[in-house]
């Protein structure tokens, strides 16, 4: 037996889990929020017990001391010495990295390199690392990276019509994100359904304040909508997600905006929170599409329309779709996204939807379609820290 601890860092969040080996058994679990603001939360669970602390936490190293120690004080681990290894996720690995890796220092470099492809998270992933390395110097850690899942895109899929020596020179092109949730549901659908994963052919949603669809042959990504960064593909949360490129120029010169300032509002205060003027919570925005609001029957309208619009064109391209999963925040708890979504493909796709079923699927595993169905429609929660701790013990051989 082994303990792994995941570690799932964000630009402002530190989740982990605690795990033992091979029994995949979750020793303790936690986060720390609101990372480099003037009070945070740190949070911690374990044998039923969840403890709340309410603090300072000015930066990632931090989050990670509080943590470790929080472990042993707690009664998790009688040492620090208990943890074989660790595993991070990283968030953009580039072209360099198809698969999950143990931790070199060509590793690293080449992760701060990629720093510039996301700059909120990269840098926070490698502070979160060296703070686990000066804690824990003996053991072995390996990076799971958002990106790996999704390298096995064709150049038809990946490449932008920009021109190409910017792809050569710059590196410019679509990598994704979420590839290691896109992964794990895609590869749990595949055992609930009894059916080899590499023989079928999947549509995978991971709707949250960040969002990303995936269109799966065989196992093997051939699509996804996420691009250069997790500013592209769908609307979310505050990001826009695709628009034409001339709103972007045309606006800089009408509000005298700095490149900084638009990155600011593409990625922050636009998406649900930029249309409906309420909230990038939808749990707020149903709020007031329940009382009449016409900014956020708008706002959930064109949600669905970007998500449909997406789906639609990756049936296509798959050609058959044997499964579509909804898994994060949106996509496990909030049935009316999915119904508004699945009411308009289920005419193309000949979904047979039970929809009182859809509404009973709140974070738990489930098959909302009916047998006739040509699309089996899945919700299933997605779990990011248990991918990680798998790969790291395969790759540790742990």
């Amino acid at each position: 037996m082994s303990k792994i601890i995941s570690v799932n860092s964000g630009s402002s969040s530190l989740k982990f889990q605690l795990y033992e080996m091979p029994q995949e058994k979750v020793l303790c679990s936690g986060q720390a929020e609101r990372i480099g603001q003037q009070l945070g939360t740190f949070t911690i669970k374990y044998n039923s017990e969840k403890k709340v602390t309410n603090m300072p936490i000015p930066d990632h190293k931090t989050a990670v001391q509080k943590l470790l120690s929080s472990l042993t004080e707690c009664g998790i681990i009688k040492s620090l010495d208990e943890i074989d290894a660790a595993g991070h996720r990283i968030v953009q690995g580039g072209p360099y990295f198809g698969k999950s890796v143990i931790v070199d220092q060509d590793v690293v470099d080449k992760v701060q390199e990629l720093a510039e492809l996301a700059p909120l998270h990269n840098p926070a992933h490698l502070v979160c690392y060296e703070a686990f390395k000066e804690a824990l110097p003996k053991i072995g850690h390996v990076f799971v990276f958002d990106t790996a899942f999704h390298q096995t895109m064709g150049p038809e899929s990946y490449l932008f019509p920009v021109p190409y020596n910017w792809y050569k020179e710059y590196k410019i092109r679509r990598y994704g994100a979420h590839g290691t949730s896109h992964k794990y549901v895609n590869r749990r659908a595949a055992e609930l359904m009894k059916q080899d994963v590499h023989k079928l052919n999947m549509i995978t949603c991971h709707l949250g304040n960040g969002a990303s669809i995936t269109a799966i042959r065989n196992g093997q990504v051939i699509n996804t909508s996420m691009g250069l960064t997790p500013l592209g593909g769908i609307m979310m949360g505050t990001r826009c997600g695709d628009i034409d490129p001339t709103v972007v120029f045309y606006m800089m010169k009408k509000l005298n905006l700095t490149p900084d300032q638009m990155d600011v509002i593409l990625n922050k205060e636009s998406g649900m929170l930029g249309v409906s003027g309420i909230s990038s919570d939808a749990r707020d925005i149903q709020n007031a599409v329940n009382k009449g609001d016409e900014r956020a029957i708008l706002t959930v309208n064109l949600y669905a329309n970007r998500a449909i619009n997406v789906i639609g064109g990756y049936f296509m391209q798959l050609g058959h779709c044997d499964a579509m999963v909804f898994t994060a925040g949106l996509g496990e708890n909030d049935w009316h996204t999915r119904e508004r979504i699945l009411k308009g493909l289920e005419e193309g796709m000949h979904l047979d939807i039970d929809y009182d079923l859809n509404m009973q699927a709140v974070g738990k595993e489930c098959c909302i379609s009916r047998p006739d169905s040509s699309v089996q429609v899945w919700v299933i929660p997605t779990d990011e820290e248990l991918m990680i701790a798998r790969d790291t013990a395969a790759l540790l051989h742990l």
